[in-house]
């Protein structure tokens, strides 16, 4: 029976797992009932997970103490989202598995069961990564990806690669895998701005600073920053998603406070970036009379999928699926703490397909009505486990050779 073949026998259990785990959201690094259940499948095919943050489990397959150690990761943690799919295994707690994490530990958990399964066959280790608060992660607060970095999760036995697959809808076919050797995510950080003036009375706004004005004026320069600063085959990204002040209609505040984040996939754009942004919104605030407070919250870095490793990986896996995998022209530009991971060993991220607006699927991810095509799970876990096998079997002595 081929990986692929084993995946696909397997496909109630990847489904049940998530359908279960899809019901009971969890948030952050507050994952119990999540990690409970992981746990206890992990348990239940012989393995010994551990906690090694809140919310974080560690397991291994194979020769812990091998000279070569691939670890597979998986994200856990829900969105602080009221889920609007109508599915019979809705949450209704006010948290939802809107990114997917649900049916990547599923995923893995899969796998898990196809290497525990082959373990005879491992040149050496596989490390299980589940981990927690990839979504929650608090600006300038560490992330669960680092917290279990800190914690060991590199160590112990040492890891020499790594990779994670992430589902994605709507702009991806349903099965399609991708993904681009280099810079394979963007980074991120967030922006905190408070513009000060002077408020008072509606009706008189030449005795007052309008911090409204002056907010607006940083906002149209940011986008002057991308549009005249940069070179046009650079890739970043300024938003605000939040611009708060005042109270009534006729009173013009003291403050207004602007929240947004920078994305930029090359570490020289991002220092750039916060340079010129944070002289930018002292000057229009000069300009106008009024003041400012900038701040750049740390985030995370891009993930750097390593040429090399993703282009043996890429190898395997259109071995797997019998078609060719596709190479993104430019990096994705959302973010991802793998890249913490990345930073540290070699690391690929691949990206799979849950359909296209053409193929009926009406939203992306992070919306309260997604939805993910079940019938993809086998392939990403028979992926997850064929990364696995086939890097640490490239490394046995004459190259050793897997079964499917």
């Amino acid at each position: 029976m081929t990986i692929l073949e084993e995946a696909e026998a397997l496909a109630d259990d990847i489904v049940a797992d998530r359908r279960w785990l899809h019901e009971h959201p969890e948030i952050g690094f507050d994952l119990p009932q999540t990690t409970a259940y992981v746990a206890d499948r992990l348990r239940e095919i012989g393995l010994e997970p551990k906690e090694i943050v809140p919310g974080g489990l560690v397991a291994t397959i194979g020769d812990p103490s091998s000279d070569r150690c691939f670890m597979l990761r998986a994200d856990m943690d829900a969105l602080p989202l009221r889920e609007e799919t109508n599915l019979p295994f809705a949450s209704d707690n006010g948290f939802m598995h809107a990114c997917g994490h649900d049916a990547h530990t599923a995923m893995l958990l899969g796998a898990a069961r196809i290497l525990k399964h082959r373990e005879a066959e491992l040149n050496g280790c596989v490390k299980l990564m589940f981990q927690p608060d990839e979504e929650g992660c608090a600006p300038d607060e560490i992330c669960g990806n680092e917290a279990m970095i800190n914690a060991g999760v590199l160590e112990s036995p040492h890891v020499d690669a790594a990779a994670a697959i992430h589902l994605m809808p709507f702009d991806y076919r349903l099965g399609e895998v991708a993904t681009r050797p280099g810079t394979g995510f963007s980074s991120i950080d967030d922006i905190d701005i408070v513009v000060h003036g002077k408020g008072g009375h509606g009706s008189r706004p030449n005795q007052l600073v309008d911090p409204f004005n002056i907010a607006c004026h940083i906002f149209q320069g940011a986008q002057n920053l991308i549009a005249r600063e940069l070179d046009p085959n650079d890739q970043a990204v300024i938003t605000f998603g939040a611009m708060n002040g005042g109270t009534a209609a006729n009173v013009v505040p003291d403050d207004v406070r602007m929240l947004g984040t920078l994305r930029t996939v090359d570490e020289g754009t991002r220092a750039h970036l916060k340079e010129r942004m944070a002289a930018m919104c002292e000057g229009i605030a000069e300009a106008f009379g009024g003041s400012v407070e900038v701040r750049f919250l740390r985030g995370v870095p891009s993930v750097h999928n390593d040429p090399e490793l993703t282009r043996e990986l890429i190898g395997y896996v259109e071995e797997l699926i019998e078609r060719p995998v596709t190479i993104l022209d430019t990096p994705i530009s959302g973010s991802d703490d793998m890249s913490v991971i990345s930073q540290a060993v070699p690391t690929t991220y691949f990206v799979v397909g849950t359909g296209t607006e053409d193929e009926g699927v009406r939203y992306p991810v992070h919306n309260a009505r997604v939805v993910f095509d079940e019938s993809v799970f086998a392939q990403g876990a028979a992926m997850t486990a064929t990364m696995a096998l086939r890097w640490l079997a490239a490394r046995a002595d004459g190259k050793g050779e897997i079964d499917g």
